[in-house]
């Protein structure tokens, strides 16, 4: 079900999904800075798996060592709690990569 703009702002302020915005509350977007370029293309496929397993994709854009992710739920029309825990989960995978350094 597609969240309220209340629901989502409420979403944001979550910890889980810190550095998380949202673009005139149909996206989330998250932009993630990495030290070498390689370490990106590794957060991408660790990212990749998982919208793969999740059959929850978002759109990713690379631009050297910057990788931005936005999140939406088509079938919905807009956000949902599904965004939300994906994005929470995309948290996780860059703590993971950056861990490595």
């Amino acid at each position: 079900m597609r969240l309220s703009v209340t629901e989502i702002d409420e979403s944001l302020g979550q910890a889980a999904v810190a550095g998380w915005t949202t673009d005139d509350h149909k996206w989330i977007v998250r932009k993630y800075r990495f030290a070498e370029f390689l370490q990106g293309i590794h957060f991408v496929n660790e990212v990749a798996r998982f919208a793969e397993a999740s059959n929850h994709h978002p759109l990713i854009a690379i631009d050297y060592k910057m990788v931005t992710l936005r999140l939406t739920s088509w079938h919905a029309g807009g956000l949902t709690a599904l965004d939300f825990s994906t994005a929470a989960h995309f948290e996780l995978a860059y703590s993971r990569c950056t861990a490595r350094q």
